[in-house]
């Protein structure tokens, strides 16, 4: 096991399919204070919402089925991206369930908080931990990666 350093100023990631947007711009208008203190990144459309709805920056990267969830998943994998909120609709099937799935897989291989509904990105944004700095233990990958193949 070996550790990686979460910042204080946590780099957070916004998603919502289309018919999650609304209450994802709702919920960041809700928590603008605490997230004014953090670095957004976003898919397209969405990241347009949160900069209209709070009027701040937010890194934006291409629309989720253009390959901006693979753009966000390559940044979990490179220790870029602290927390996940991605507001996934349940119900509608989507054109690129692969690249969710794969983000969402390198969310737990990375070992950062993610939040797929709205009460669990209220807890994550009301924890102590995400003003403070934290070590967040990694599981360790080097026998996989110095396997022969």
């Amino acid at each position: 096991m070996s550790e990686r350093t979460i910042a204080t100023r946590k780099r957070i990631a916004l998603i919502a399919h289309d018919n999650k947007k609304a209450e994802l711009i709702d919920w960041v208008y809700y928590n603008r204070g605490v997230l004014s203190r953090h670095e957004l990144f976003a898919t397209g459309t969405t990241g347009k919402l949160i900069e209209e709805a709070i009027d701040r920056p937010v890194k934006k990267f291409l629309s989720g089925p253009l390959g901006g969830d693979q753009q966000i998943g390559a940044l979990v994998a490179e220790g870029k991206v602290d927390v996940l909120i991605f507001f996934w609709d349940p119900m509608a099937s989507q054109p690129h369930d692969p690249d969710i799935k794969a983000l969402l897989r390198l969310g737990v291989v990375w070992n950062i908080p993610m939040a797929c509904n709205r009460a669990t990105a209220d807890f994550i944004l009301t924890s102590n931990l995400i003003a403070e700095t934290y070590e967040s233990v990694q599981t360790d990958y080097s026998e996989y990666l110095n396997r022969k193949v």
